[in-house]
C-alpha cells in the first residue's frame, strides 16, 4: 500500500477499512495491468430504457452499455449485477462460462459503484427480468469511495444538496426532478419561437444592477479597477434590444440577489424575461396562461397539477382581480375608499400591519395583500393594477395616475410572474429614477439607482412594449411536486463545511465572555421568578440546545450560551407582555449581576415586537432565535410519542406537526421561519439539526 502512487504519505489515515480495501483492489488491478484509469473510451450503443421498452427488437441481439454496479449478487460460476445509467437500471447476467475463469475472477472483486462496460446479448430470465448476457465486462472506473447504503440511500438533507452527484445516483425521484427540469425549459423554448421570440444573452456583471427591489452582490474588476455588480434582473438590457429592432425577445439565465435563503428562495436562480413590441400586459397575460398550459401538457401530460394535497388546475381561465380587490376580499379593508397616507397608516395600525415612516399608501397596500391575500391564490390567479410606488418601471393606467398597468400571476400561494406594459416615457421614467434614489437615501437597499445610458436609450424611442418575467424554479418546483427551492437546483447555495461569517471570525478572536453568573445561579435565578414547571423545563431545554451548538460554533463560550438559553424567558410568567418582554430581565438581570451582554443577547430574541430592543446579529443570538420558539413544538411532539423520549424524534413525524398549524398552535411558525432565514437554514434543515441536538442533550 505505502507504494502505491494512489497515496500520498498519511493518505490511510481516517479512512474507513471498506475504503481502504477498495483502494488495495485498485492497486492489485493496477499491478497486473488492468487499471481501469487508463481506459479513455467505451461504445456505449443502448441504455436501458432503450432495451426494455423495446424488448422485441433486442431480443436475442448483441447490445453494448455502461454504467454504474448498483447492487451484486455473486453465487459461485454466476452472478447478476444491476447496471445505473444515465436513463434507469438493467439486470445483467455474469457467468464463468461465458467471460472465461480468469475475466470471471476478476469481474468477483468489483464493487457496488464501480462503473463498467458489457457488451452481450439480450434475454428474459425465468423470472421475465430483461437482462443482459454478459460476453464482455470492463471496469471502465474504481469506486473508492463507498455508497450510501441501498435501501436508505442518501437521507442527510444538507448532505444530499452538498454531495447531489451521489443524491442523482441513489435516488430515482431526484434524478426525475432534474430531467423534468430540462424538458421545461424546452418547452419554454420550443413555445417561444413557434411565437417568433429570439433568445439572446446579456451581461451578468453590470455597473448598476437595475430592474427589480432587491440588494445586489457586489465585486471588484481588476482590470478596470472598477466595482461591478451581479445583475438582479434582465430587463434593462432586454429593452435596450427592443429599441434596436428586436421586436420579440427572451432571456434564460441566472440572476444573484444577496437575500436569505428560505424554501422558496436561494440568493443565485433562474430568471426569464421577455418582451414584445406592439403589445401590453394584457398581450402578456395571455402568453402567460398560454404558457403554463402548454409547458404542463407537454412535459406532465396533463393540466392538472397535483401539489401536495392540491391539485391546481392550468385547463380552466386564470382569474383576474385587482390587488384592490383582492385586499378587500381577504382583509375586509377598501383601499379604494382609502385616499391619504394617514387614512392607509391608521388601517393598517387597525390590522396589525408593520410600515415604516418612508412607506407610501402604496406600500402599505402591498403589505395588506402580503399578509391577508398571497396565502389564499392557490389556483391560478392574476393580480392586476398594481400601487405604482412599488412599480418604478410600468406605465401608469391613463384613467388612474395611482396605479400602473402591470400584473402577478400566483398559483399555490406563490408569485410566479411579474408582468407590465413597459414604461417608455423617458421624462416619466427619469422621474422615477429621482423616486427610486430618494427611497435609496432614506435607507431602503433595494431601491434602484439612475440608469443614465438606458434613459438615453428610452430618449432614442422605444415601441410600446409589454413585458414579463417567470420564475423558472418555482415554475419546475410546482411541476415537480418539490417543497423546496433546493431540490429543483442541483448545486443550491450552502454555506461551506466548517466556514464561518464575520461575526463567527471575530468571536474566535475576542476573548472568552463572562457571563458574571454561573449555569446553576442562572437555575436559580429562573426558578426565583418562575413556578410554572412548563417554564422552567423550556428555559432549561433551551439552556442545553443553546450548549450543544456553543459546543460547535463557539466552544470557548458554552457556559455564556447555556446562560443566555437559561434565562431568555425570565420576566415571561410574571410580567407577561409580548411588547415589553425581556425589558423587565434586563433590570432583574442588572440585579443578579450579570454582565449586561447577556441582557442584550436574550433581548434580541424579542426584537420583532419591540423595534427599541437590538436586532439578532451575533451567531449565539441568531441561534437563540431558531430554536427557542421550535424547542416549543418538540416539546408538544415528544408528549405524542409512548416513550416520552427525544430519542423518537424524527424529521418526518416532525414536519408533518409543523406543517399542521392547529398542532401546538401557540407556537410561531413565522417566528420558527425567521430562525431559519436568520441561520441562513431552510426549514427542513432547521428542524433536522434541532432534532439532532434535541437528541443529544436529552430533550423533554
Amino acid at each position: 500500500m505505502a507504494n502505491n502512487k494512489n497515496n500520498m504519505p498519511g493518505d490511510e489515515q481516517g479512512l474507513s477499512e471498506q475504503r481502504l480495501i477498495r483502494r488495495q483492489k485498485l492497486a492489485d488491478l493496477q499491478a497486473a495491468g488492468r487499471d481501469p484509469f487508463k481506459i479513455t473510451k467505451w461504445d456505449q450503443e443502448q441504455r436501458s430504457a432503450e432495451i426494455k421498452e423495446n424488448f422485441d427488437k433486442y431480443e436475442n441481439q448483441n447490445v453494448s452499455i455502461a454504467g454504474r454496479i448498483m447492487s451484486k449478487r455473486v453465487m459461485g460460476k454466476a452472478s447478476f449485477i444491476d447496471l445505473l445509467d444515465r436513463d434507469g437500471r438493467i439486470q445483467c447476467f455474469v457467468a464463468r462460462d461465458n467471460l472465461g475463469s480468469d475475466e470471471y475472477s476478476i469481474f468477483k472483486k468489483y464493487d457496488v459503484g464501480d462503473i463498467v462496460g458489457v457488451k452481450g446479448e439480450v434475454f428474459k430470465t425465468k423470472t421475465d427480468e430483461i437482462t443482459v448476457r454478459a460476453e464482455e465486462l470492463v471496469l471502465l472506473s474504481k469506486s473508492i469511495q463507498v455508497l450510501p447504503e441501498k435501501f436508505h440511500g442518501l437521507q442527510d438533507v444538507d448532505m444530499r444538496y452538498r454531495q447531489r452527484y451521489v443524491d442523482l445516483i441513489m435516488n430515482t425521484e431526484v434524478r426525475d426532478t432534474f430531467k423534468k427540469r430540462s424538458k421545461i425549459l424546452s418547452a419554454i423554448r420550443n413555445f417561444l419561437a413557434d411565437r417568433d421570440f429570439m433568445e439572446v444573452e446579456t451581461p451578468i456583471l453590470v455597473a448598476n444592477a437595475g430592474g427589480a427591489a432587491a440588494r445586489p452582490f457586489e465585486t471588484h474588476f481588476n482590470s478596470l479597477d472598477e466595482d461591478f455588480k451581479l445583475r438582479i434582473s434582465l430587463e434593462l438590457y432586454l429593452k435596450r434590444l427592443i429599441v434596436g429592432g428586436f421586436e420579440r425577445v427572451f432571456e434564460i439565465g441566472r440572476v444573484f440577489r444577496n437575500e436569505g435563503l428560505d424554501p422558496k428562495h436561494n440568493p443565485e436562480f433562474t430568471l426569464m424575461e421577455l418582451y414584445q413590441a406592439y403589445t401590453d400586459f394584457h398581450g402578456m397575460m395571455e402568453l402567460a396562461e398560454s404558457l403554463y398550459r402548454y409547458v404542463a401538457q407537454e412535459v406532465l401530460g396533463t393540466t392538472k397539477l397535483q401539489y401536495g394535497d392540491k391539485v391546481i388546475d392550468l385547463g380552466k381561465p386564470f382569474e383576474r382581480i385587482t390587488m384592490t380587490e383582492a385586499v378587500k376580499k381577504y382583509s375586509g379593508v377598501d383601499f379604494a375608499e382609502i385616499h391619504t397616507l394617514e387614512e392607509a397608516r391608521a388601517a393598517a395600525d387597525s390590522k396589525g400591519i408593520e410600515y415604516e415612516q418612508r412607506h407610501e399608501k402604496g406600500d402599505i397596500l402591498n403589505l395588506f395583500f402580503d399578509e391577508f391575500v398571497e396565502k389564499n391564490l392557490i389556483q391560478p390567479t392574476f393580480i392586476t393594477e398594481h400601487p405604482i410606488e412599488i412599480s418604478p418601471l410600468t406605465k401608469k393606467k391613463p384613467d388612474d395616475l395611482e396605479h400602473v398597468e402591470r400584473f402577478e400571476l400566483f398559483m399555490n400561494g406563490w408569485e410566479l410572474a411579474n408582468a407590465y406594459s413597459e414604461l417608455n416615457d423617458p421624462i416619466d421614467q427619469r422621474e422615477r429614477f429621482q423616486e427610486e434614489e430618494r427611497r435609496l437615501a432614506a435607507g431602503d437597499d433595494e431601491a434602484n439607482h439612475t440608469d443614465e445610458d438606458f434613459l438615453n436609450a428610452l430618449e432614442i424611442g422605444m415601441p410600446p412594449t409589454g413585458g414579463i418575467g417567470f420564475g423558472i424554479d418555482r415554475m419546475v418546483m410546482l411541476m415537480t411536486n418539490s417543497s423546496a427551492i433546493r431540490d429543483v437546483l442541483l448545486f443550491p447555495t450552502m454555506k461551506s463545511l466548517g466556514g464561518k461569517n464575520k461575526s463567527e471570525k471575530k468571536a474566535e478572536e475576542a476573548p472568552a465572555l463572562d457571563a458574571k453568573i454561573s449555569v446553576d445561579e442562572a437555575m436559580d435565578l429562573l426558578k426565583k421568578y418562575n413556578e410554572d414547571p412548563f417554564h422552567l423545563t423550556h428555559g432549561e431545554m433551551v439552556g442545553k440546545l443553546m450548549r450543544y451548538y456553543a459546543e460547535k460554533y463557539d466552544a470557548k463560550n458554552a457556559d455564556f450560551w447555556q446562560v443566555v438559553g437559561i434565562l431568555h424567558d425570565l420576566d415571561w410568567e410574571k410580567w407577561n407582555d409580548a411588547e415589553t418582554h425581556t425589558v423587565k430581565a434586563a433590570e432583574l438581570l442588572e440585579e443578579a449581576g450579570a454582565d449586561p451582554q447577556v441582557a442584550h443577547a436574550i433581548q434580541t430574541h424579542n426584537s420583532d415586537n419591540n423595534e427599541e430592543l437590538p436586532k439578532p446579529e451575533s451567531k449565539m443570538e441568531r441561534v437563540l432565535w431558531a430554536v427557542d420558539e421550535l424547542s416549543g413544538l418538540l416539546s408538544a411532539v415528544i408528549k405524542m410519542y409512548p416513550s416520552h423520549s427525544a430519542q423518537d424524534l424524527n424529521l418526518k413525524s416532525v414536519k408533518k406537526k409543523y406543517k399542521n398549524k392547529k398542532f401546538a398552535a401557540g407556537c410561531d411558525r413565522d417566528y420558527i421561519e425567521k430562525g431559519a432565514e436568520l441561520n441562513g437554514m431552510t426549514i427542513e434543515d432547521l428542524l433536522d439539526s434541532v432534532i439532532e441536538a434535541a437528541k443529544a442533550v436529552d430533550f423533554q
